[in-house]
């Protein structure tokens, strides 16, 4: 396959190592991904569920159905990752998220027209559009794009991974956090339908740079990760280069595999929980929406202050300590949603929630190429995304129905914590993965 095809870009011509044109690219593909995200869905909530006449249970049950779908397909776009590699994967999902949206744009005519044409006046017809809808976005945004983007940035690092990472978590961490003023805006100005097409459009744009600027991994270039041969060494001998890598199914057979994977599925959990219902939680303490909404700020600067550190150290240290702390750090966030009604609380969530934000971005990209190799990465990556999808997924139902059924949020505390403790048990005799490099 010509790594080069439908580009005017050629990588072993370019003045510098090209891996960092990759990690720009890569962090910028990740932020275009924010339409499928919950950071990004959830400013469209309002405008959308009324405008196509929904509760905002009906409206949340949608994206739940669309975004457990999107799960059972991740792992099979991972195995295309590996299969075609980063660029046109990543062409694709951002094609697809692109057209995606200018079809939600139009979500409320096409819910009309089927409703007219079946003779139908029920709110199942748009329900169904929107489930099918959310399961595009979510699949192509939140699973595809960002696996690709970030696994791209990862196959032309290795020595120097974490470091690369710590630039693009920054990045990406602003990006973000800044995204739902910058929707809001469009939204304020331009309505919930022309925001989605401007959106769309600039996906467009950026497909193209994609097949312009994403490249799969250096040594279809004559580069190694990290940086050029020396024309010295290179004339001396041939530098080969050892490297382990583990199929899918060799990974799953280790431990760590299911202790680093369900430690990023409870944050993704215990995040997106907290997340979508960040002001009904502070509102049963009696505090206000600008109270609840304030919290994001110190949890970002602490995510951000240790993803740098810890991106930085994970080229030199092991990342089981990285897994132990993450764990430790939940079990904080979850006691501090337990004391809530205490000021103690507040602090315990955002220590908690900030610390496990910052590893969460080193541990979902760097460990795995560290453990397990890059050869197949994108089955790997895609499998445990799958996880992740799930549970975002499953965690603004739950929570909900904590508070709706039991009277307070704290009961998912409760279920965290002893799972936490289960993971720290089943962590305490993990040990990086061995295997005979492949040559």
């Amino acid at each position: 396959m010509n790594s080069n095809k439908y580009s005017f870009i050629n990588p072993k011509k370019w003045p510098f190592f090209y891996g960092y044109v990759v990690l720009i690219f890569g962090s910028i593909g990740i932020l275009f991904s924010i339409p499928g995200q919950t950071v990004g869905v959830s400013v469209f909530t309002d405008p959308v569920k009324d405008a196509l006449g929904l509760t905002r249970n009906q409206f949340s049950n949608a994206y739940l159905i669309g975004t457990l779908l999107s799960a059972f397909f991740v792992t099979k776009a991972g195995r295309l990752f590996d299969k075609f590699g980063a660029r046109y994967v990543a062409f694709f999902a951002a094609s697809f998220l692109a057209i995606s949206l200018i079809i939600f744009s139009y979500s409320e005519g096409i819910s009309d027209t089927l409703k007219l044409f079946l003779n139908i006046k029920s709110w199942v017809i748009p329900f169904v559009l929107l489930s099918f809808l959310f399961f595009l976005v979510r699949f192509c945004g939140q699973g595809v794009l960002t696996m690709a983007s970030r696994n791209m940035v990862m196959m032309w690092f290795d020595k120097n991974r974490g470091k690369v990472n710590s630039i693009s978590s920054i990045a990406v961490s602003l990006g973000f956090s800044s995204s739902p003023i910058l929707f809001n805006y469009l939204i304020d100005e331009n309505g919930w339908e022309v925001s989605w097409q401007i959106l769309a459009v600039s996906l467009f744009i950026f497909s193209f740079l994609i097949l312009q600027f994403y490249r799969n991994k250096p040594e279809d270039f004559g580069l190694i990760p990290d940086g050029f041969l020396s024309k010295k060494k290179s004339k001396k001998k041939k530098v080969e280069i050892l490297e382990v890598n583990f199929t899918l199914e060799e990974a799953k057979q280790t431990r760590a595999f299911w202790m680093f994977g369900l430690s990023l599925a409870f944050f993704s959990f215990f995040s997106t929980g907290f997340t979508f219902h960040v002001i009904s939680i502070f509102k049963t303490q009696g505090y206000n929406k600008t109270d609840a909404i304030a919290v994001f700020l110190p949890i970002s600067i602490i995510a951000i202050s240790v993803s740098t550190l810890a991106n930085i150290l994970s080229d030199y240290i092991e990342h089981k300590i990285y897994l132990f702390i993450m764990i430790f750090s939940g079990i904080i966030a979850a006691v501090g949603l337990l004391l809530l009604d205490d000021s103690i609380g507040i602090y315990l969530l955002i220590i908690g929630l900030g610390v496990c934000s910052g590893l969460f971005a080193v541990v979902n990209a760097v460990t795995w190429p560290r453990y397990f190799g890059r050869k197949y990465l994108g089955a790997i990556t895609g499998k445990i995304m799958s996880f992740l999808v799930i549970a975002s997924a499953l965690a603004p139902s739950f929570f909900s129905y904590c508070f709706t059924a039991l009277g307070s949020y704290s009961y998912v505390s409760y279920i965290l914590i002893p799972f936490l403790g289960f993971l720290f048990i089943g962590s305490l005799t993990l040990k990086k993965p061995h295997k005979i490099a492949d040559k």
